[in-house]
């Protein structure tokens, strides 16, 4: 308990410094408060968009349409990864294609799936999924992959069958890279859904920046941007909790420095 506070700690006096170095730059010139805003200023904004409830709206579209994509992108990552790791055929057959997609620029999707699935919620929805999809998927093929090939040898011989040996083998081992995976993927939906919302949207976190950036509204942007960082950190705060609750076999030790 004492080192969780000690780490909150140094993370609240981290942000604080950032502002209060922002504060001094805007109110010395360093800093242009047209190009910069203002500290206070986007506190105050964001403390009256919840106050007068403008934006509720718009944070429960983005709020549905990232954890849609953080779900069916994980749950096809996952299915997809344990399947691939076990059969080396497809594997090789499929490899060079997944990476061939996975290092497609995402952006050049967008239009694509707003043509496909209209300028609704499932254009973003699909942006999220094709971003958390593969991060899930190569995070758990890998772990799958990584599993001693002498513990496998000694559970066939000890009798286990495939769905055994995936229920105590495998799925173990792929959890710690599947939670890592996770939490970067948290970030991913979130950024499907925004880019997919700025791009072409009448509703959502990334329209309301949008229109703050096209009218030179800069104390609006940072706004926008400061909501969808807590945004981030309260799911990101989900998937840490449940993983802490699946994950109760794993050693003290690999949970402490960042997490402690």
């Amino acid at each position: 308990m004492r080192a969780r506070a000690t780490l909150l700690f140094w993370q609240v006096l981290v942000f604080v410094l950032f502002l209060a170095g922002w504060h001094f730059g805007t109110a010395t010139g360093v800093l242009d408060p047209f190009f910069f805003s203002r500290p206070l200023d986007v506190l105050e904004r964001t403390w009256r968009d919840f106050a007068s409830g403008v934006i509720w709206r718009h944070l429960w579209i983005t709020l549905v349409e990232t954890i849609l994509a953080f779900v069916l992108g994980s749950i096809g990552g996952v299915l997809a990864g344990f399947w691939l790791a076990r059969r080396e055929l497809l594997s090789a057959i499929f490899q060079p294609y997944l990476k061939a997609i996975n290092a497609m620029p995402r952006v050049v999707l967008a239009p694509i799936f707003a043509l496909w699935f209209g300028l609704g919620i499932w254009s973003k929805v699909a942006l999220g999924v094709t971003l958390v999809f593969f991060i899930v998927f190569f995070a758990v093929y890998q772990g799958v992959r990584e599993v001693n090939p002498v513990l496998v040898a000694n559970a066939r011989m000890l009798g286990m069958n495939e769905r055994q040996m995936l229920r105590h083998l495998y799925m173990p081992a792929a959890l710690s890279w599947m939670f890592a995976s996770l939490h970067a993927a948290v970030g991913f939906a979130l950024v499907g859904a925004v880019v997919g919302e700025y791009l072409g949207s009448a509703a959502g976190l990334g329209y309301r920046i949008q229109q703050a950036e096209g009218s030179f509204d800069v104390t609006g942007v940072f706004s926008g941007m400061l909501v969808l960082a807590v945004f981030v950190l309260v799911i990101d705060a989900l998937v840490s909790f449940v993983e802490r609750r699946l994950l109760v076999w794993r050693p003290q030790a690999a949970v402490t420095g960042i997490e402690a």
